[in-house]
């Protein structure tokens, strides 16, 4: 028995929210609405023309990037404040203006998120695994949900805005974890600790606490393989989600069905997305991902 992987991608389209909205795109930048302030980005993909030229003046911060595609420095038109708070379903959390371009959260994630709320809620009280947990917000997403959720990432302060949001959130059943997930997840395994859920969100390149350096094609693999070690028999999903322009939602995909033979399920694959809040809906994608669920 082995999972049966999905013989065409899914694009998984995040579109506009309350608090979130992806306004205009083209000319290798992105406008888009964080709260009330507007924020211009810069995004290669954008290979189209702008559709409301007129919007990106009353922009209230842009991003300026340096020699390095992803650090750069913040322009504001007027003073904002150092976090705003936003909501997506039960997760509260701070958006903040960090020197690498993002806001402290990844919009388009919010697809998965909605995968994972379903998830968590067709199984009672579900141990969840989250590694790479960054600032939280799929953690309480799955905690809003009912899960018991373990969050693990090598920031410490990454972690402290995790904690945070949760308060934000009156969220209390996660375990935060300041940790190199791959040592973590080795310790589990020796444990015979599992998870009825794990969610993957590795980056192309970092350091853990003790200066561990994880690569992200040379190190997933393994990684999977021990992640799949620690599924319960009742496991309901994996769940890996990548931001690199050489991996693709295939490659995670097939990663996946090697690594979980002998259990059910499906493998879905494919690509994450923002859909612009316009006429043109303009999409852009962002992230490849791929996950087992046996639900």
């Amino acid at each position: 028995m082995s999972p049966r992987l999905s013989d065409q991608p899914l694009i998984l389209r995040t579109r506009a929210w309350d608090d979130y909205a992806l306004v205009d795109s083209g000319d290798g930048r992105k406008l888009e609405r964080y709260g009330q302030a507007l924020v211009v980005r810069p995004e290669p993909q954008c290979l189209w023309s702008a559709a409301r030229p007129e919007l990106w003046d009353r922009a209230d911060a842009v991003f300026d990037p340096t020699d390095d595609d992803e650090a750069g420095n913040w322009r504001f038109s007027r003073p904002q404040p150092e976090a705003t708070e936003l909501c997506w379903g039960g997760a509260r959390f701070n958006a903040r203006f960090t020197n690498f371009r993002h806001l402290a959260f990844f919009p388009e994630q919010a697809a998965n998120w909605e995968w994972l709320d379903a998830a968590v809620r067709a199984r009672p009280a579900p141990r969840i695994l989250n590694l790479f947990g960054y600032t939280g917000v799929a953690s309480l997403v799955c905690a809003a949900a009912g899960a018991e959720v373990t969050h693990v990432d090598a920031s410490k302060k990454a972690v402290a805005y995790a904690k945070e949001n949760a308060a934000l959130s009156g969220i209390d059943n996660v375990r935060w974890i300041v940790e190199d997930a791959r040592k973590f997840v080795q310790r589990e395994v020796r444990r015979g600790n599992r998870y009825d859920g794990i969610i993957l969100d590795p980056p192309k390149y970092g350091r853990g606490p003790d200066g561990q350096v994880w690569r992200l094609f040379e190190d997933t693999p393994e990684l999977v393989s021990l992640c799949a070690e620690l599924l319960s028999d009742q496991a309901a999903f994996l769940l890996v989600n990548a931001y690199a322009a050489r991996i693709s939602g295939m490659a995670l995909a097939h990663l996946l069905a090697d690594r979980l033979t002998g259990r059910g399920g499906v493998i879905d694959w494919g690509e994450l997305g923002l859909v612009e809040d316009s006429p043109r809906a303009a999409e852009i994608g962002l992230s490849f991902f791929g996950r087992w669920s046996d639900l």
